[in-house]
């Protein structure tokens, strides 16, 4: 047997169906489309049309919001990363960020950084530089004598509106 030779199972392989190529072929003058009507024209587009009765898509209560501004943080349980710790897939002595504990298999995804849970128990005495923690986590992080780095919180637009308003107030009055 040679290369050559390797060829499928007699069919194994169906040819597609030629529309439109006369009345012999089976499929001629109409192509299996019927008699007129939308359906029969090119560019038909009546998916979820019931006839001009109110689709069921239109008809069911929408619920939910999808916020495009909400960040997207890994969220990373205390118990977890003491694990790794233990297992030696994560450096108690090396600071531990959003590098650390995406290479040792820990933070997936996470576009925006990582979030530290106060879930389990932290025993390894660590730094953490992460984006946010909750109150318990920072809490069990410095209970074991490690420290845990956070951003400076940036001022929202609306601070900044109401910070520069008070300025301008406070400006017009020391005019008067």
């Amino acid at each position: 047997m040679k290369l050559t030779d390797l060829r499928d199972n007699p069919g194994a392989r169906k040819g597609r169906m030629r529309v439109g190529r006369g009345i012999g072929s089976g499929k001629g003058k109409t192509a299996g489309r019927g008699q007129k009507g939308a359906k029969a024209r090119s560019g038909v587009s009546i998916g979820g049309f019931e006839g001009g009765q109110m689709p069921l898509h239109m008809r069911i209560p929408k619920r939910g919001f999808n916020n495009p501004f909400a960040k997207d943080y890994a969220e990373v349980n205390l118990g977890l990363v003491q694990k790794f710790i233990d297992a030696g897939k994560l450096d108690a002595n090396a600071v531990i960020d959003h590098a650390a504990l995406k290479a040792a298999g820990l933070a997936r995804g996470g576009k925006h950084g990582v979030r530290l849970l106060g879930k389990g128990e932290l025993t390894a005495k660590a730094t953490f530089k992460v984006e946010g923690a909750s109150k318990g986590a920072v809490a069990a992080v410095e209970k074991a004598g490690g420290s845990v780095e956070l951003p400076a919180a940036q001022a929202s637009e609306h601070e900044k509106k109401t910070a520069r308003r008070d300025v301008n107030k406070a400006a017009k009055a020391a005019a008067k």
